[in-house]
């Protein structure tokens, strides 16, 4: 056999090497990991849905915005108070529905200054839908650069509005404590402390629960004595 026919087999014999490495060790691949999002609740996707409400478009909201401990629901909850009580724990920041059989319908709420300012038992002597917003002397007198002004005045209802789509207004021995319960479209502010306001409520929220009270409901206010800040889940522990 001569030199050109060696060196030729030996070519052959290297490419079907190679082939056989590539046929039966293929080179290596980083397959890139993605972790599957998490599927919004349907549910919850409905109940905090758009939605046309006298004239105004209400936003969705974004249920992977809201903590699930501020969502709309059903909890044990175990109290004195009679079945349609509302009960306000502005520290914990829930508002409770009192239904029958130990359960009630949980809010998350925000609060803001003025809804720390007063506790006690009354009455919703009024509700209203869309509300016009006047400021408080108090917070003219806080912050008159931002009330002072034109806003002093008072603002229509709206979805600008600082009421919201709703306020039930809180009165004491027949008179107004100045105490709302109003809806708001700052998901972000919802189970935080908020500069101003009274308890605030997503406008989905506060259309729900205005459905179920009717005026004259008694209304509580908790202090921080009876507060169920700090306990799981922010529902009574005795």
């Amino acid at each position: 056999m001569t030199s050109k026919t060696l060196r030729a087999a030996g070519l052959i014999a290297l490419g079907l090497a190679a082939a056989g490495c590539s046929t039966t060790q293929p080179p290596s691949r980083t397959l890139a990991y993605q972790q599957p999002q998490p599927q919004p609740d349907p549910r919850i996707a409905r109940m905090y849905g758009a939605e046309e409400d006298q004239g105004w478009r209400i936003p969705a909201v974004d249920p992977q915005k809201i903590e699930p401990r501020n969502i709309r629901q059903i909890v044990d909850y175990r109290t004195d108070e009679t079945p349609g009580t509302l009960v306000v724990d502005p520290h914990a920041r829930f508002l409770y529905l009192v239904m029958e059989n130990g359960k009630a319908m949980r809010y998350g709420v925000g609060v803001g200054k003025a809804g720390l300012e007063f506790t006690g038992t009354g009455t919703i002597a009024r509700k209203a839908a869309w509300p016009r917003w006047t400021p408080t002397p108090g917070m003219i007198e806080r912050e008159p650069d931002k009330y002072g002004g034109e806003l002093r005045h008072g603002m229509e209802g709206g979805i600008d509005n600082p009421l919201g789509a709703r306020a039930l207004y809180l009165f004491k021995d027949g008179r107004d404590t100045l105490f709302r319960i109003h809806g708001t479209n700052q998901e972000w502010s919802i189970g935080q402390a908020v500069s101003s306001g009274c308890i605030r409520m997503l406008n989905q929220d506060v259309i729900d629960l205005n459905r179920r009270v009717p005026d004259g409901s008694k209304i509580v206010v908790v202090d921080m004595d009876r507060s169920t800040a700090g306990t799981p889940n922010g529902e009574p522990t005795s």
